[in-house]
């Protein structure tokens, strides 16, 4: 039984995260051209109800409400992305550089720390300049693409100097590899199923654009430590998402050990290069000269790349080892997820998106997992939410009472404080995903993740649901007073 109270430390910081694309809107304003999830959205049964960014929550002329709600709600940090193509439209180091982009995210910057809010600031978050697309195949081709973010991190660090101290270069690149290039679902929507795409190579592709964004990760890495962390005493990391294993059948060792396996294949493809100078074993053994190889200039920016381990996490599943020899296109590691165990137990709760089901224990167990693996490094938890079934549908009334939501906030920060106070987990920080309800990609407006509702009939009108106020009062209850 642990009988000491679980708690947060003094120091912890806490708030909200949204993306560019899901909440700007002005997709054609002031310079900015278009991102592959402009063109990704115009293909027809792409997103469901055919929604696209055009307009989202309109946030591109309404900072000031943003920063408003953010006041209204206790929060102490905002974690926010940039649109490449908004400061380089076209996106390659030898383009032009949008002057309007850039003043537009330096006056949100200052108005953020006018209010006593700290930036946190993601320089890609999956919208890739479409003419890089279209010139070279964007991570596709890791020369070009290494090359081209790293001068749009340079221009980005030299923009916003010390008054950023808190950056992450990619978010979830997992989904940028395998839902972009192995099944098709996000932009640019590369997969070998020839029903849904004449272009793409499930079995190699996501492969290459993972190396790619790793390297280019380190490359942005590199700079930022050599120009600029001595003079901004900022940090900079990784933001890597993946969720919780447990075993279908607790006794079958199979399905045990595959458990590990669907941890490495989504989040240690990624961490343990950083971490550990490698890819992992269960992934060389599968996937063999498909996974690209080490060079030693690549390896020797990527490992040691992190400053802090930039964390996305939802929910969990129950995991079947799959036998007999995995399929060519495979990324999972074999296996299959699935929400019931062998006993028909449930993962957790239902909710409007059919991927999520909440487990807050899974989430502590994940914090420990991951700790114990890279040497217990700082952790920022960079998205953390759920959707609520049929919230769409819902009254209004009923939908900003939102229990649900308050209930799993309070469940999954209860279990960062039990991983900090009883596990030695080094959690520093927590951003709720997301400040409002937006575009969520796929599933356009017909799933809700926000504390804030945003009536998108009435002029994207926004209206806290009362999750917006209980995370104020959850911090308050945890971090310890200085």
């Amino acid at each position: 039984m642990e009988s000491k109270q679980s708690t947060l430390p003094s120091d912890f910081l806490w708030g909200f995260a949204t993306a560019a694309y899901q909440i700007e809107g002005a997709v054609n304003e002031d310079g900015r051209a278009p991102s592959i999830w402009d063109t990704f959205c115009k293909i027809p049964g792409k997103i469901a109800g055919g929604g696209t960014g055009d307009v989202a929550c309109d946030s591109y002329h309404r900072t000031h409400e943003d920063i408003a709600l953010l006041k209204e709600c206790g929060s102490q940090a905002y974690r926010f992305s940039l649109s490449w193509s908004r400061i380089i439209p076209l996106g390659g180091r030898n383009d032009l550089i949008n002057e309007k982009g850039i003043q537009f995210y330096q006056k949100f910057v200052d108005d953020l720390i006018d209010a006593g809010i700290t930036p946190m600031v993601t320089l890609f978050h999956w919208d890739l300049p479409d003419e890089l697309d279209k010139r070279y195949g964007g991570p596709l081709n890791k020369e070009e693409f290494v090359a081209d973010f790293a001068h749009y991190a340079r221009v980005v660090f030299e923009a916003f100097r010390s008054k950023v101290k808190y950056w992450i270069t990619f978010n979830e690149p997992w989904c940028s590899s395998v839902l972009g290039y192995n099944n098709g679902s996000f932009a640019p929507g590369h997969t070998s199923d020839r029903t849904k795409s004449a272009v793409g190579d499930s079995s190699t592709e996501p492969w290459i654009v993972g190396h790619s964004l790793l390297v280019a990760h380190g490359a942005a890495v590199k700079i930022y430590r050599d120009e600029f962390k001595e003079r901004d005493s900022g940090e900079i990391g990784i933001t890597l998402n993946g969720d919780w294993a447990e075993p279908w059948d607790s006794e079958n060792p199979a399905d045990v050990e595959a458990c590990d396996r669907k941890i490495e294949f989504a989040i240690s493809w990624f961490a343990d290069p950083i971490y550990h100078g490698k890819y992992p074993d269960s992934m060389i053994k599968q996937l063999g000269d498909r996974l690209p190889t080490w060079t030693p200039e690549d390896i020797a920016l990527v490992q040691g790349s992190n400053d802090f381990y930039g964390m996305n996490h939802y929910c969990a599943n129950f995991i079947r080892a799959k036998t007999g020899e995995p399929d060519i296109n495979d990324v999972a590691g074999n296996l299959e997820l699935l929400l019931e165990d062998k006993n028909g137990v449930g993962v957790g709760p239902i909710t409007q998106s059919p991927w999520l089901r909440p487990s807050a224990i899974g989430f502590r167990k994940l914090l420990g997992w991951l700790s114990e693996r890279y040497g217990y490094p700082k952790i920022y938890v960079t998205e953390n939410g759920t959707s609520v079934l049929g919230e769409n549908d819902m009254p209004l009334e009923e939908l900003l009472n939102d229990e649900f939501r308050v209930q799993y906030f309070r469940d999954y920060i209860g279990a960062v404080a039990d991983a900090y106070t009883h596990d030695g987990v080094n959690v520093r920080a927590y951003m709720a995903w997301s400040l409002m309800d937006n575009f969520e990609w796929a599933e356009g407006y017909e799933t809700r993740f926000g504390v804030t509702f945003v009536d998108y009939e009435n002029d994207q009108k926004r209206i806290p649901k009362k999750s917006a106020k209980e995370i104020s009062r959850i911090f308050d209850r945890l971090i310890e007073k200085a």
